[in-house]
Formats: structure tokens, sequence, C-alpha cells
């Protein structure tokens, strides 16, 4: 296989016309500790990859069942490779987060306003995947003035943003486990103007809490049975 792209926890892989997404054991954080949020490889863990992928499958099988689309089509667990259908992002890539409980960056902008743990049903904001400056948030105004992000096609990522959020969160739930936020990419299939999920959906994309007590990551698979 081909590499065309390498990023921070995955690499876009080709092969005969098909498009691959290799799952590395590499973590983001900042100054070296872990964190959902980081925008830098903070190291690497054994496994992660693995993780990381047996968690994408289970959701994203999950959410094709509920009739949603996404660019999902097979995983091998044992290479830790995801085939996908080829698509293009918006710009050079947006992040979309539902929050349904205040927790990290919206405590850091928000804190003289919000509490840690505070009720924020559905709470949707989009950020541009921009490392340099620490992934800005951006308003619906914004990506259209920039040609980024038509307003309906926003409109249409916010709706499907909280609907896989939701079925995320009711899946967790059957576990005992409470999701603070999540987030997700979209993107449009080649040769189509459909939206669809794209990327990944594990424990790196969500912050997931039992007991009031936060889970690690790479623990969400433990709870998952998986």
């Amino acid at each position: 296989m081909e590499t065309i792209y390498s990023g921070k926890t995955k690499d876009v892989l080709q092969e005969d016309g098909r498009t691959f997404l290799k799952f590395k054991d590499d973590m983001t954080g900042t100054d070296g500790v872990f964190d959902t949020g980081g925008n830098e490889v903070a190291g690497s863990i054994e496994g992660a990859g693995h993780e990381g992928l047996k968690v994408s499958k289970f959701f994203f099988e999950k959410i094709i069942e509920q009739g949603i689309k996404t660019h999902y089509v097979s995983s091998d667990l044992e290479e830790n490779i995801m085939e996908v259908k080829k698509a293009t992002v918006f710009g050079k890539g947006l992040e979309v987060i539902t929050r349904f409980k205040a927790v990290g960056s919206f405590i850091k902008r928000y804190g003289l306003y919000a509490e840690e743990g505070q009720e924020l049903p559905l709470y949707t904001e989009v950020t541009l995947k921009d490392d340099a400056h620490d992934d800005p948030l951006i308003t619906k105004e914004g990506l259209d003035v920039l040609n980024i992000l038509k307003p309906e096609e926003y409109d249409k990522i916010v709706e499907l943003n909280r609907k896989i959020s939701t079925i995320v969160k009711d899946e967790l739930a059957k576990y005992g486990l409470e999701l603070y936020d999540i987030k997700f990419e979209y993107g449009k299939l080649e040769g189509s103007d459909e939206i669809v999920l794209i990327d990944e959906v594990s424990g790196g994309n969500m912050r997931a809490y039992k007991d009031g007590e936060y889970v690690k990551p790479l623990e969400v698979s433990k709870y998952l049975g998986l």
C-alpha cells in the first residue's frame, strides 16, 4: 500500500484504487500529557491504534444501522486498517463538537459563566482544524464568507452531528457510561455532493464518564466489551 498522507494518529493509504486509514499508536496531547483535545502528538502507547479502530468499527456499524451514511466500508483489526470511501473535506478540515455537559475547552473559554459538568444539551460548535492557531471556533457566517461551508451545509452538518452524538450517547449509556462531549468530521464523497461522517469514532473523539469519573480513551473499549 502507498501512504498518501501521514497524520498525527492515522495515515491514509491507497491500493488498487481503494482507500484505507491506518490507525497508529501515536496519541494527541499538550506538553507531553495525553488529551483528546490536544493538537500535537504527546507520545505513543502500544496498542492505541488497535483500540481506536475497535471502537470506531463498533460505532460506525451502529451509526450505519440507523440509516446514516458514512465513509466506512470495513475494518481489518489484525492490521489496524479501516477501508473507507474517498471523501473531500471542507476547507482544510473542520471539527464539529456536540456537548452534553460543560468540560474541557468549553470551561476554558466560558468559565466565567459556566461550571464544570453543567448541562449543555446538544450544544454544537464548529472549529477549524488548524493546529498552529489551536483549532479556533468559527461561526456559520464566518464559514460562509470564507467559502468553506455554505449555510445550508452548515445546518445539515449540525443536524447530523446532533443525531450521531445522540446515537453514541445512548449506546454508551447501555454500558453505564455517560457522554459529556464528542467531536466528528465530515466530508463529501468523491464525485458527489453528499455529506457523510468521516475519520473515526473512538475514545479519542469523546469524553465519557463512569459514575462521575473520566474514562481514559483507551479504556472505552473495555466497557463496551470489545
